[in-house]
């Protein structure tokens, strides 16, 4: 993938965010700030599901995936982008910009199909309630994890090796704050026309399948819980779904807006933006968006503090006396 006849340079240069020295000290105040967040969240939230055995259910073990693809995501960027603030000459190699851009790719790719998965966790649990248990086993919760990553992992090594078999002869400047597919393509000396229909073709089958899929389920929950006869039975459905449905919006309308586009209608200004977004912003927002509305894990906190509390105290007290 990286012979030296099919790229030339050894490195890539990011333009970064900012121009002035102003705005970058700002800028890297409100990221580290947004990465601190996103890394107390996203293991806070694995952390607590794994000690509080009242969580141990489905709907928490895919949202404990979810955090950890949230920080696999922020981690691939956020480190490299926050260091780049001090570096005068913002630089990449090229085996480390195929490394960022694959984990990043493959924590994207991964958070699509985990959306999937808790849409149907949602689903079977709102439309056939008795069948549950049997339905939402264990091992079929594993499979559906493990098949996520695994899909994941098979789709991004198409999208890397199709980018890299690209020429890089220069420039080698790259208009972002990290590796991503179109800023690259950008650069590249070579036709790149079917590079660009494979990043199409494969981020238009992952984001449609998933979000069809998810669509589908919340068709027939919703179709439900009209059913439902009492105010507060519906309230109470709608409201196991409303976490996960602002995460399925707010990740869905950037990743369209991102990679389902022409070409041509790339903006590398705008676009570094939109790649704030969904590189740290929505991975700090996740775990604030499932506790905050969601009355299990603010119990589950509350228990873990208590239980943290109590063994401060007796802790020390054995030490006074």
């Amino acid at each position: 993938m990286f012979r030296r006849n099919k790229t030339t340079v050894d490195e890539f240069v990011f333009l970064g965010v900012a121009d002035t020295w102003e705005l970058q000290v700002v800028l890297f105040v409100l990221f580290l700030l947004i990465s601190i967040t996103s890394l107390v969240g996203n293991l806070g939230m694995i952390t607590l599901i794994r000690l509080d055995s009242r969580l141990h259910s489905p709907m928490y073990f895919f949202l404990s995936h979810l955090s950890l693809v949230d920080l696999g995501n922020s981690s691939a960027v956020a480190p490299k982008m926050l260091l780049s603030f001090f570096e005068e000459r913002k630089v990449i190699s090229v085996p480390g910009c195929a490394a960022q851009m694959y984990f990043c790719g493959m924590c994207m790719i991964t958070e699509c199909y985990l959306l999937a998965a808790m849409a149907y966790d949602r689903y079977v649990a709102i439309c056939d309630p008795l069948r549950y248990g049997a339905t939402m086993s264990r091992k079929l919760c594993v499979q559906l994890a493990a098949g996520s990553y695994v899909v994941a992992t098979v789709n991004e090594i198409v999208l890397i090796s199709s980018t890299f078999s690209l020429h890089f002869c220069g420039p080698n400047v790259i208009n972002h704050f990290f590796c991503d597919i179109p800023p690259l393509l950008k650069l590249s000396c070579s036709a790149t026309t079917i590079s660009e229909h494979v990043l199409f073709a494969v981020a238009t089958f992952i984001a449609l399948s998933t979000l069809v899929f998810i669509l589908i389920s919340y068709g027939y929950i919703l179709t439900t819980v009209l059913r439902i006869s009492s105010s507060e039975g519906k309230h109470k459905a709608f409201s196991t779904c409303a976490s996960h449905l602002v995460s399925v919006s707010l990740f869905y309308g950037t990743m369209i807006f991102m990679y389902l586009r022409p070409s041509s209608s790339y903006s590398l200004n705008r676009d570094k933006v939109v790649s704030v977004v969904y590189t740290l912003v929505i991975p700090m927002l996740n775990p604030l968006i499932y506790s905050l509305r969601n009355t299990e894990v603010k119990d589950a906190l509350r228990r873990l503090l208590g239980k943290v509390l109590v063994s401060f105290r007796n802790q020390t007290g054995k030490e006074v006396s």
